[in-house]
């Protein structure tokens, strides 16, 4: 538990491939299902306070209360999931999810104790996401984001669907 965030709710990775992620996932580690949404643009984004376009393909299990997050960027726009693989190569652990009635005030907040915004956007609309730089020590990025009615709603449906999880079925696509 984060004094200043509250409870991790998400685990994000940035992979180079994540179809390669899902089966590791899903069959090494055996959780799932996983739901894919593939080669989405991402509203509203920006890097570095400069809008740029952003695709991404994501996927999302639950483990317990926990989310699994899989990130694979389609484009070649700058961003931190960019930086994040040039760093360090094939990909991995990259940010630490906190989720908010109110991400705009909890961004704010964050600011006023010297985090910086590095990237920002909407998956869907009215539903943002921040990501700040963690530079102040070297590590996991943290994100804010927005959980409103609908997305609670999801997350409830997608954390009982993993409850009752047999194995069969392991990526399920995803439309929004």
């Amino acid at each position: 538990m984060s004094r200043f965030f509250g409870e991790v709710r998400q685990l994000g990775y940035v992979v180079e491939d994540i179809h390669a992620a899902l089966e590791h996932w899903t069959n090494t580690l055996g959780v799932g299902p996983f739901y894919l949404l593939s080669d989405r643009e991402i509203q509203n984004f920006t890097y570095n306070g400069a809008s740029y376009p952003m695709r991404l393909s994501g996927a999302v299990a639950f483990s317990g209360p926990l989310q699994i997050e899989l990130i694979q960027q389609t484009n070649d726009s700058p961003s931190m999931f960019r930086e994040f693989l040039e760093a360090g190569g094939k990909g991995g652990l990259h940010h630490l999810g906190f989720w908010f009635d109110d991400a705009d005030a909890q961004c704010a907040k964050a600011r006023e104790m010297g985090y910086v915004v590095g990237q920002s956007g909407e998956v869907v609309e009215g539903e943002r996401f921040y990501y700040l730089r963690t530079e102040m020590h070297p590590g996991t990025v943290v994100e804010i984001s927005h959980i409103g009615e609908l997305k609670r709603g999801f997350y409830s449906f997608l954390q009982d669907e993993a409850a009752r999880w047999d194995g069969s079925d392991p990526v399920r696509s995803l439309s929004l």
